[in-house]
């Protein structure tokens, strides 16, 4: 990826970022002002704070060293925030992790896969608080069975005890 393009992206999500209501900054040259590595990203909502290190791809699998994962969670644990990582790929929403849900390879770096990311990811909405994640078996074990009094209702539309129009009045 070209430095260019990941400038571009960070960007892209310090304005997503901030149309969904966060006070955001995005750290320019990440790294270049201090010793020490900078996160990317720096947003908050009053309520939540996130370190966020940004990555994108035009597909292939998203490297990030050992060193760069701690630079992060060091940042983060000092100055209040939740460490992420955020990853897109081309024609992909963004997506992101807790460091420690990334994997780890043999040589100590970490890596993002698109089709982790898509099945496992954090997606931008769920991240932002507009929506939550929830899976199919989480559907299945709250799913009782149909709902009696609905049952009820249309038992008795289909034993002629009320009429359809008073059916349609009770289920609204």
């Amino acid at each position: 990826m070209s430095h260019a393009k990941g400038d571009r992206r960070e960007r892209e999500l310090v304005n997503e970022l901030d149309e969904a209501g966060f006070a955001v900054m995005r750290a320019p040259a990440s790294g270049a002002a201090t010793d020490r590595e900078l996160p990317d990203v720096l947003a908050g909502d009053g309520e939540v704070f996130y370190a966020i290190e940004a990555k994108s791809s035009s597909g292939k699998p998203i490297y990030l060293s050992g060193e760069e994962v701690e630079a992060l969670i060091y940042f983060a644990q000092n100055f209040g925030a939740k460490p992420r990582i955020g990853v897109r790929f081309d024609r992909e929403d963004w997506y992101f992790f807790h460091p420690a849900d990334l994997h780890v390879t043999d040589g100590g770096n970490y890596r993002v896969k698109k089709e982790t990311a898509i099945a496992e990811g954090v997606d931008f909405p769920e991240f932002v608080g507009r929506s939550e994640k929830v899976t199919l078996e989480q559907i299945g074990d709250a799913d009782d069975g149909p709902d009696e009094e609905i049952l009820r209702v249309l038992n008795a539309v289909e034993q002629g005890v009320m009429d359809v129009e008073e059916a349609a009045e009770l289920l609204e």
